[in-house]
This record gives C-alpha cells, structure tokens and sequence, in this order.
C-alpha cells in the first residue's frame, strides 16, 4: 500500500507523538492499578494482572534507558533505572505481604508529571 493511499483513506487520522503514547499508556496502566486496588480481594487474577501490567511497562522503560541511544542525560536515566528496580521489587512485595500499591500507583503519576512536563516544553 503506498502512503498517498493510506493519506487518501485516512486524511483525518490523528498522529500520536511518541510522547502522547507514553503518557497514554502509563494513564491507562495506572488507572488499571487504581481500579483493581480497589477491588482486589473480590477478583484477584485482575489485580494480579493490573501489576504485572504495570511491571511491564516498567520493563519496558528499563530497556529504552539502558539503550546507550537513548538520549535523555544519563543522570535521569540512572533515575528511571532506579525507578524500575523499585517498581519490580515492591510489586513482589504487593503480592507476598499485601500491602498496599498506592506507592506504585504514586510512582506511575510522578512519571506522568514528568512526560506531560516535558511535552510542554517541546
């Protein structure tokens, strides 16, 4: 299919910045955490979902930081890096000793302060 095609069937179609992605999903993920908290000791398959979910996309953070193409200073990728192990480490703790995720939840709305600053700023 060439592009002027595509353009013709979709002339309308928004385009997401890669930033708008992110923001996106972490939204979603953390909205997920937030309602299966809540919910938890009545369907706890969803729960346990809704943090290896969140676990993923931590991941999936810590892979891009650790990419020496990645292009945010290495300081703040150190930070995000820190923000992983942290993230991986009390989700473990979430489901041996039930505490509580609103530090996961917490976590999730720093990083979307921190995209939605930057996005602003571009």
């Amino acid at each position: 299919m060439s592009n002027a095609f595509a353009y013709q069937s979709y002339p309308s179609a928004p385009i997401k910045s890669l930033r708008d992605a992110e923001i996106e999903l972490v939204l979603k993920v953390t909205r997920r955490l937030k309602e299966h908290s809540e919910t938890r000791h009545t369907d706890y398959a969803e729960y346990v979902g809704a943090l290896r979910d969140n676990q993923k996309l931590w991941t999936a953070f810590a892979v891009d930081v650790a990419n020496a193409n990645n292009q945010l200073s290495s300081d703040l990728r150190a930070k995000i890096f820190y923000l992983f192990e942290f993230v991986q480490a009390y989700s473990c703790k979430v489901l041996v000793e039930d505490v509580h995720i609103a530090p996961l939840i917490e976590t999730n709305l720093a990083i979307l302060r921190g995209l939605t600053y930057m996005r602003s700023s571009e």
